[in-house]
Formats: C-alpha cells, structure tokens, sequence
C-alpha cells in the first residue's frame, strides 16, 4: 500500500504539471517576459501567503495540521522585502489582487478557519514546490534581470532558516504518511491539493492573458 505522501503526489501530478508548464510560466523562465511580468507575479503571491500565513498560528494545536506549521517555511516577510525592491517604498500602494487570486485567496482562508485538514493542502502544495520548482524561478531571475544572488527581488525563494532542503522536504512526507486522518479524510486531502493546482493555474493563466507575447 502506498504511504499518503506518494497518494497525493502521484494523485496531484496532471494538475502539478499543467501548472508547472503553464504558458506564462514558460515564457517567464524562457526570457521571453520582462521584470515587469515577475513583478506581477510577486504581486499576487503575496495575497496568497497572506491567507495562507494570517491565520497558521491558530492551527499550530490542530492535530492533523499542527504539526506542519514551522516558522521557517514562512514567506510573507520575505516577499514583502522582493515587494520593496521591485515596486519601491510605497508598495502597498495600488497592489491588486487577479480575480483569479482572489478566489484562489479567499480558498485558502476558508479552509484555514474553517477546515484545518484542507489547509494542509494548500500548504503541501505551496511550500513544497517553493523548496523545489521555485529555485528554478530565483535563479533564472537573478540571471535575467541581476538581481543580487539570494538577494532583495528573490528573497522570497531563499528559505535561510532551512539548511537541508531536500532532508527538511523529506521530514515533511514522513509528516504526511502520519498524519492524523482517516481514509475519508485523506481522500478529501488529495481532492483540495488537486484543487489548489487548479486555482493556481487559474492565476498563471490570468497573467497569461495580462502578458500576452507579441505574435
């Protein structure tokens, strides 16, 4: 029998790929948008940890989703910091959500107050792949548009409180294989990560049609 680590994996792999291989996605980390385009996306990453980080502190003694709540997966500070460097002191200002990001916000927060074990979802989901696919993203932006190595811009993807990130992503699918849920509720896990892949893809897709290349 597969451990549930590799049940949401194997289950969320279409919709991890279709994400992963969006158009806009493709054409950022091709070269072929500009700082501009990352910037809008930085954007609507922050709405997203917002809902996902205001209310982690309320779940840290839920017993299916406490455990995975760890002060240094936490990225709002960090993108806060990118925010500054690319759109200046006044950042917050005429910061807007896609409805797309809304929804995808309003999603999370939802499960937060409402749903624990569906927020375990979308935190698998986020974190995971920001420890993962996300590098690919820093390290092509520092390239193409100079940012300062792990610096101001990118800080996002620099996790500094996580040394190991491959034996830290590892400690995380042992937390999985042993959460506590039953049958049922592992099931409805599965369904809202392939549900957070969809809502993050609906974002991809929405800055697809805001960049548009040039035919």
């Amino acid at each position: 029998m597969d451990s549930f680590s590799t049940v949401i994996r194997t289950a969320s792999h279409e919709q991890h790929v279709e994400a992963e291989t969006s158009s806009f996605m493709s054409d950022l980390l091709g070269g072929r948008l500009g700082v501009d385009a990352y910037t809008r996306y930085t954007e609507q990453l922050w709405f997203v940890y917002e809902a996902l980080e205001s209310g982690a502190e309320r779940l840290a003694a839920d017993p299916v989703t406490g455990p995975f709540i760890r002060p240094e997966l936490y990225r709002l500070g960090a993108l806060e910091r990118d925010l500054e460097h690319l759109r200046g002191a006044d950042w917050r200002t005429g910061l807007t959500a896609l409805p797309a990001t809304q929804a995808y916000a309003d999603r999370v927060r939802e499960c937060a107050t409402e749903w624990p074990a569906g927020y375990l979802a979308h935190h698998y989901t986020r974190y995971l792949g920001d420890l993962s696919g996300g590098q690919i993203i820093r390290d092509k932006a520092e390239r193409t548009w100079g940012f300062e190595r792990k610096g101001d811009g990118v800080r996002f993807y620099v996790f500094e409180g996580i040394a190991n990130p491959a034996a830290f992503k590892r400690g995380y699918r042992e937390l999985l294989d042993g959460v506590q849920a039953d049958d049922l509720e592992k099931q409805r896990i599965v369904t809202e990560c392939k549900k957070a892949f969809a809502l993050n893809t609906a974002v991809f897709r929405a800055l697809d049609q805001e960049f548009p290349l040039s035919a």
